[in-house]
C-alpha cells in the first residue's frame, strides 16, 4: 500500500503578502482589488504587486465573493446569437468581464429575432446584474422585481428604469447614408425597413424621413420585412414593381435586408449600382461577401459590449457609468452610384 504524498507547502495568504511588502492587509486588499488609487502611493502598490507575484499569491475569489454577496456573473440578453452583430457584442462584453474576474451568461431569444423573452424562465442562476438589448417589457418587470442592476444597449434614452445605457449614434448613421445618396443625385427612395418593433429601427426611419423632408423633390416609400434575406428580397421585389417611376435607391435597415434587396434587383433584371443603389446598416461580414460590396454604416459592436460591461461594473461599484453615444461611420463601397440620369460618361 503506497503512502499518501506529503502535503505541499501552504498556500500564501494576504497576511504573507502584507508582511513581505511591509504594509497592512487592508493595503494589500486595496491594491489587489484595484481600489488603491488616491489611497495608496504608486510605489507602495508596486511593492505589494511584486510581493504577491514573488510569493505566488492568488486571491481567494470564492471567499471574497461570498463576503461581498457577489457571484461575479452578468447576464447578457440579446435577440439572436446567430446575428453577427450580437456575437460581437458578446465578445466585447466577455473580454472586459474576464479582466475583472467576471463571467458572462448569454441568453439569446428562443425565437431568433425580436425581443427576448423573460430570461428568468430558463436562467435561474445567481446574477450580479444584467446587460440587455431589445428586452421585452415583461422581462424588464421581472428584472426590477429581482433587484438586479440593468444596463440597456441601444435603447430609448427617454424610457425610465435602467441604471445605465449604452447607445450608438444610430440617427447620425442614417443621416450619413441619406446625405451620401442625395449628393449622388438620388431623389426617389425605398426604405426597406425592419419589421421588428424596437427603438433602434424607429430611430433609423425617423432620421431618414426627416432628412428627406428637408430636400424638395424627394419621394420615399416604406416597405417592412422580417430580418432575413428571403423576406428582404420579397419586400424589395414588391416595392420595385409598383406602378410609377421606379426608385433609384433602396435604403435598408441592415445588411441582411440589403443582401435581399440585391437579389431582388437581379431577379428583376436591374444592375446594382447602375440601375439601383443599395445601402445597408451594421457592416457585417456579409457586406463584403456580396457583389458589389455594400455601402453601409459601420457599427462598433465589440465596443458596445465592452462599454456595456464597464457600465455594469461601474454601477456595481457605485460609480457613474460613461455617457454619450458611440460614433458610427458610413463605409462607401460599390453598391451606390449616381442614378442613370445623373451619370457622366
Amino acid at each position: 500500500m503506497t503512502s499518501p504524498a506529503p502535503p505541499g507547502p501552504p498556500r500564501p495568504t494576504s497576511r504573507d503578502v502584507a508582511r513581505d511588502a511591509g504594509v497592512s492587509q487592508a493595503t494589500v486588499s486595496l491594491v489587489l482589488g484595484g481600489k488603491w488609487r488616491g489611497r495608496v502611493s504608486e510605489a507602495t502598490a508596486e511593492r505589494v504587486r511584486g510581493a504577491a507575484h514573488s510569493l505566488g499569491y492568488r486571491p481567494n475569489l470564492a471567499a471574497r465573493n461570498l463576503r461581498l454577496g457577489r457571484t461575479r456573473t452578468a447576464l447578457l440578453v440579446v435577440p439572436a446569437l446567430t446575428n453577427e452583430f450580437f456575437a460581437r457584442v458578446y465578445t466585447g462584453a466577455a473580454a472586459v468581464a474576464a479582466e475583472h474576474d467576471f463571467g458572462v451568461v448569454l441568453y439569446p431569444s428562443p425565437d431568433g429575432t425580436g425581443p427576448a423573452r423573460d430570461p428568468f424562465a430558463s436562467a435561474r442562476a445567481s446574477l450580479d446584474g444584467v446587460i440587455a438589448s431589445s428586452m421585452a417589457a415583461d422581462a424588464l418587470g421581472a428584472l426590477h422585481g429581482a433587484g438586479l442592476p440593468l444596463v440597456m444597449l441601444d435603447s430609448d434614452p427617454a424610457a425610465p428604469g435602467p441604471a445605465a445605457r449604452v447607445n450608438l449614434d444610430i440617427a447620425e448613421g442614417m443621416r450619413q447614408v441619406t446625405s451620401h445618396l442625395l449628393a449622388l443625385g438620388h431623389r426617389r427612395f425605398v426604405h426597406l425597413a425592419s419589421a421588428v418593433d424596437s427603438w433602434t429601427f424607429a430611430v433609423r426611419a425617423r432620421a431618414l424621413h426627416e432628412a428627406l423632408r428637408a430636400v424638395p423633390g424627394t419621394d420615399v416609400r416604406t416597405v417592412a420585412a422580417a430580418l432575413d434575406v428571403r423576406a428582404g428580397r420579397a419586400a424589395a421585389e414588391r416595392a420595385l414593381s409598383l406602378p410609377g417611376p421606379r426608385p433609384t435607391a433602396l435604403v435598408c435597415d441592415d445588411d441582411i435586408l440589403a443582401a435581399g434587396a440585391c437579389k431582388a434587383a437581379r431577379r428583376l433584371g436591374l444592375r446594382v449600382p447602375d440601375d439601383l443603389s443599395v445601402t445597408g446598416f451594421d457592416d457585417l461580414a456579409l457586406a463584403t461577401a456580396v457583389e458589389p460590396e455594400l455601402t453601409t454604416v459601420q457599427l462598433p459592436a465589440e465596443q458596445v459590449g465592452e462599454r456595456g460591461m464597464r457600465a455594469l461594473l461601474a454601477v456595481l461599484d457605485g460609480r457613474q457609468a460613461e455617457t454619450g453615444s458611440l460614433p458610427v461611420r458610413l463605409i462607401v463601397r460599390g453598391s451606390t452610384a449616381p442614378p442613370a440620369g445623373r451619370r457622366t460618361s
